[in-house]
């Protein structure tokens, strides 16, 4: 395990919440028809190189902008902290970390006020603002509700070589863990983590590292994802779905990963679990159970486990990608069928193969 990120003696700032993400695409016209005309996201404002989306409970000014660039990456994951003062302790707290911080009272994006950027000690790109433009919260306009109806911005998932390490940096932070997947010889393959009172606002997986593996936005229902994915198939874009629609074991939610033009991956998720409570227990799963990306036991594509978006620096220039030293998840848990193996039988035997793996 690498060393340990320092502990600042200084407060670390109060985090509400994941509130929005920036990412650049190559082809904006191609970008905008697939997150509003395919999945319904609520343009806020939009120019000839910048589109700032919301979805339907949202009234901050966006939850997720689109920027025209050469290369697709992430830009910026953004969290809304308490109050103005908790910008000001968010930058000294990076600061004494030795992190390079970018401060600008008038924001980063249209809609957002003082904030801090900084370069994180995983090396990704996060942000930290309180002030921004209210915007009109669309909940009762059920004159633009479509039956796939994105609600909120749920969460992230970062990838990172040493989840321990971006473990005990979250939880200095002030995350909480909910629930993590590890094996028998200690190793930890992910780590899911909290300021709000659901199961996670961003999560580590292990692997190739920064990158952005995903950014979820949430459903009130599963029928509602079942649309997307009966949405995209008369669309002639089933390519684009690459894994589900499912139900997880780690968070118990149901799910659905697909890809933007630009190979971005997105997770429409819901009905996960309250996780407010100040004892709420952590669940710890085991890699070899084939029930925990899963709860009905599906195998995990390997795309799922290798391909991931870029990050980028504060001067826009990509983050060098390290490689994880550790065992990877999906070496222990995926056949050369490109099938997941089996939990272990009475007899303490792992099955090779699962489900159509084992039958062709």
């Amino acid at each position: 395990m690498t060393n340990f990120v320092p502990t600042p003696s200084v407060p670390a700032p109060d985090i509400v919440r994941c509130a929005y993400m920036e990412i650049v695409v190559t082809d904006l016209a191609k970008s905008r028809e697939f997150y509003v005309d395919v999945l319904g996201l609520h343009v806020t404002e939009e120019d000839e190189n910048t589109i700032y989306l919301r979805s339907l409970e949202e009234f901050i000014h966006h939850n997720l902008v689109l920027r025209q660039g050469p290369i697709a990456a992430v830009a910026a994951f953004a969290y809304r902290v308490k109050s103005p003062a908790e910008v000001d302790a968010a930058e000294a707290y990076y600061k004494e970390l030795g992190c390079r911080t970018e401060r600008r009272k008038e924001g980063f994006t249209k809609g957002i006020g003082d904030s801090v950027r900084v370069e994180d000690p995983l090396g990704f790109p996060y942000e930290f603002f309180y002030e921004t433009e209210h915007v009109e919260r669309l909940t009762q306009r059920y004159d633009l509700y479509s039956a796939g109806e994105l609600v909120r911005l749920d969460h992230f998932n970062q990838v990172t070589p040493d989840v321990p390490r971006g473990r005990a940096y979250l939880e200095d932070l002030g995350f909480r863990v909910s629930e993590d997947i590890k094996d028998s010889d200690g190793v930890t393959y992910a780590a899911w983590m909290h300021r709000k009172q659901t199961v996670h606002d961003t999560a580590l997986t292990g692997g190739n590292g920064p990158r952005m593996h995903h950014v979820a936005f949430a459903t009130h229902e599963k029928h509602n994802i079942i649309q997307i994915c009966d949405k995209m198939g008369a669309l002639r874009i089933s390519d684009r779905i690459e894994r589900g629609p499912g139900r997880h074991g780690v968070s118990n939610a149901f799910y659905l990963y697909i890809l933007d033009p630009d190979g971005h991956r997105i997770e429409i998720y819901t009905q996960d679990y309250y996780t407010g409570d100040p004892d709420n227990p952590t669940i710890t799963w085991d890699v070899h159970d084939n029930q925990r990306r899963d709860w009905w036991g599906n195998p995990v594509v390997p795309s799922w486990y290798t391909e991931a978006s870029l990050v980028l620096d504060l001067d826009g220039n990509p983050q060098p990608v390290i490689v994880r030293e550790e065992k990877s998840e999906m070496a222990v848990t995926v056949g050369a069928d490109g099938f997941s193996y089996t939990r272990k039988d009475e007899t303490g035997e792992a099955a090779e193969g699962f489900k159509l793996g084992a039958q062709v």
